[in-house]
């Protein structure tokens, strides 16, 4: 599917609005619904390309801005923006985003799921605790809930991390699998062998790991066909 419509949008959200970049199939059908959360660095060029990657694939995709215009290319700005990032807003965002997305007449049905990397994938399984919108997340080396939170969510989980992810070690992903099973969620997590953080991203070809990220995004697509349908 090559042909795509793209534009920055506003979607409401708490009585203000929210840019977003929206990504979707040019054709008269109906399709699933994704919600796309950026990395520490923003609305980057490379979260736009993911997003067209899923309408690529029959799914409408927005990404919501939650740094609202700013972006970093350096790991010092990034940090900065993320520390400053109201984590409560942005999932309020996130969840307007899904609500957003659903209200569309290209979409159905009406299941909406939420995938994100590092920071947003943090928040996409936040957003899944904390919010009804979402039927299906997905966290690329997102930080894991704590116990508390995993006894709230209600939608199945696929979590993909490295096994060389300094900031997510792999006792901590097993821990918050085990909690995931106590909890009785429907869930799946992979370890890739041998890959960093950030493995997806293919802009920073020191960590790019092709094979790990090929794997995690056909995941990525069978989780999503399998519980948006």
């Amino acid at each position: 599917m090559s042909s795509l419509k793209t534009s920055m949008i506003d979607f409401p959200s708490n009585a203000q609005h929210t840019p977003g970049y929206l990504a979707m199939p040019d054709d008269a059908a109906k399709h699933p619904a994704v919600v796309v959360i950026q990395e520490w660095w923003g609305l980057v060029p490379h979260i736009k390309e993911v997003a067209e990657r899923f309408a690529r694939e029959g799914f409408v995709a927005l990404a919501p801005d939650l740094y609202h215009g700013q972006a970093a290319s350096e790991p010092d700005e990034a940090r900065k923006l993320a520390m400053g990032l109201d984590r409560v807003r942005a999932v309020a965002e996130i969840a307007a985003a899904a609500k957003y997305v659903k209200s569309l007449d290209a979409v159905a049905p009406k299941k909406i799921g939420a995938v994100g990397w590092c920071m947003g994938g943090g928040l996409a399984l936040s957003t899944a605790a904390e919010t009804s919108e979402l039927a299906a997340a997905i966290a690329f080396y997102g930080r894991p809930l704590d116990k508390g939170d995993v006894a709230k969510l209600r939608v199945p989980v696929l979590g993909l991390y490295g096994e060389l992810d300094q900031g997510i070690p792999v006792a901590a992903v097993r821990e918050f699998e085990e909690e995931l099973k106590k909890g009785g969620v429907e869930h799946e997590i992979h370890v890739y062998p041998g890959a960093q953080h950030a493995f997806f991203n293919d802009t920073r070809p020191q960590i790019y790991k092709a094979d790990a990220a090929q794997d995690a995004w056909e995941k990525t697509l069978a989780w999503f066909r399998k519980y948006l349908a």
